[in-house]
C-alpha cells in the first residue's frame, strides 16, 4: 500500500500533484459468518468403527459365506423298508424301536464285557420343528423343569432357597428337602450382602411373603424371581420342592443357521432303572415339551433318539405313542384358543396381584 505523500513526491518533478485516495491493494482474508464453519463441521458424517474382540481367521466373515446348508429335518418316509437284517443304512428307513427294545439294546453295549458301565445315564435327543404360526416367525428358546414320577441321582446343582412366613410353612419346606428356608430376616441378609444367591439356582416362595420379596427384585434375575407361571410361586411347597429337587431340567434351542430346527438333550434316568420307570419318565418329558407346541397344524416333535454315552449307538423311537402327532387348529378355533390363552394369562396376573395385596 502506498501513501498519498509518497505518490506526490514521485510526481512532483513532473509538476503534477496528485490528489489520490488511499487504495488497499494487499490480499484480504475475509472471515466467514459466525457459525458457518461449525455447521459445516456438524454436517460431516462420522464413521463409527465398532470395536470387537479377537476373531480367528477361519471365523471371520463367516456369516457372509454362501454355504449350501443341509436341512437338518430328516425325512426318510420315501425310503424303502429293509426286508432282512443286513442293509446299508443311508438307502433305507431308520428302524424304529420300542422304548423297551432301545433300553435293552443299550444295556447290552454297557455290559461288563463291553463298556462296563451298567448304570450309565440314558439321554433323550428330541428334535423340534420351531416354525410358529407365521412363516417368518419361530418359537423362542425355552427352558423348563418337569416333574417326573421316578427320581434318579444327578450331578447338577439342585440347591433350593425358599422364602415364606410362618413356622408351619417353613417347617414344611425344610422337611421337603429345601436347602435354605427363611423369611424377612433372610431377605435382609441378602440386602446386606451376607448371602450369595448365585449358590442357589432355584428360588421358591410362598405368596404370603411376596410383598417383602419385591425389595430384592433387582438382585434377582428376571428368570429367578418367583412366578406362578413357571411353578416357583405357590402354596404347595412340598410339591414345588419335589419338582425342582428331582425333576428333569431341559432347554430347547434353535439352530444358528436353520431357525426352524430345534433340539433338546435331557437325561431321563439310568440304565439300571426299571424299564417301565424309564418309559414313564420319558413320557412325562415328551408331554411337557409338547405343551409348548405353537398353535399351528403339523408336527412339533419330529424325531426322538435314545443315546447312552460313551456308546455312539443311536436308536430311534416313536414319540407319538406318548403325545399327539399333529396339532390341528381351525381358523375359528385358532381365534378362540388365542382368547383362552389371554384369559389364562390375565387370571394368573390377577392371582399374583391378589396375593401381593393380601400379603
Amino acid at each position: 500500500m502506498f501513501s498519498v505523500s509518497a505518490i506526490n513526491r514521485f510526481l512532483a518533478p513532473c509538476g503534477v500533484l496528485a490528489n489520490v485516495r488511499t487504495v488497499q491493494i494487499s490480499a484480504v482474508d475475509f472471515a466467514a459468518r459466525k457459525g458457518t464453519r461449525e455447521k459445516a463441521r456438524k454436517a460431516k458424517v462420522k464413521k463409527v468403527v465398532e470395536k470387537i474382540g479377537f476373531i480367528r481367521h477361519d471365523m471371520r466373515n463367516k456369516d457372509k459365506l454362501n454355504l449350501n446348508l443341509i436341512n437338518k429335518h430328516i425325512d426318510d418316509s420315501w425310503k424303502q423298508v429293509p426286508v432282512d437284517n443286513c442293509w446299508v443304512g443311508k438307502y433305507y428307513k431308520w428302524k424304529i424301536y420300542t422304548t423297551e427294545e432301545a433300553i435293552l439294546c443299550h444295556r447290552e453295549t454297557h455290559h461288563p464285557s463291553m463298556y462296563n458301565l451298567p448304570n450309565a445315564p440314558l439321554y433323550a435327543h428330541i428334535e423340534l420343528n420351531m416354525q410358529a404360526e407365521k412363516i417368518t416367525r419361530f418359537v423362542d428358546n425355552f427352558q423348563r423343569m418337569v416333574a417326573i414320577p421316578h427320581k434318579f441321582p444327578t450331578t447338577e446343582n439342585r440347591n433350593i432357597i425358599v422364602f415364606a412366613k410362618g413356622q408351619d410353612v417353613l417347617k414344611e419346606a425344610s422337611d421337603a428337602g429345601a436347602t435354605l428356608v427363611g423369611g424377612v430376616e433372610l431377605i435382609k441378609e441378602i440386602q446386606n450382602g451376607d448371602l450369595q444367591l448365585s449358590e442357589y439356582p432355584f428360588i421358591l416362595a410362598h405368596p404370603n411373603i411376596l410383598p417383602d420379596l419385591v425389595v430384592i427384585r433387582g438382585l434377582l434375575k428376571k428368570s429367578k424371581f418367583p412366578n406362578p407361571r413357571n411353578g416357583t410361586l405357590g402354596v404347595n411347597m412340598a410339591e414345588m420342592i419335589e419338582k425342582y429337587s428331582h425333576g428333569i431340567q431341559y432347554s430347547a434351542e434353535k439352530d444358528e443357521y436353520q431357525k426352524d430346527f430345534g433340539s433338546i438333550v435331557a437325561c431321563v434316568g439310568t440304565l439300571q432303572m426299571d424299564v417301565k420307570c424309564l418309559e414313564q419318565n420319558l413320557s412325562a418329558l415328551l408331554s411337557d415339551v409338547n405343551s409348548m407346541r405353537p398353535k399351528r397344524e403339523g408336527k412339533f416333535i419330529t424325531r426322538v433318539l435314545l443315546k447312552s454315552p460313551p456308546s455312539g449307538e443311536t436308536l430311534k423311537i416313536d414319540p407319538f405313542l406318548y403325545v399327539p402327532e399333529e396339532g390341528k387348529v381351525t381358523p375359528n378355533r385358532k381365534g378362540k384358543a388365542a382368547v383362552e390363552e389371554l384369559e389364562e394369562e390375565s387370571d394368573e396376573e390377577n392371582e399374583t396381584r391378589t396375593a401381593v395385596n393380601n400379603g
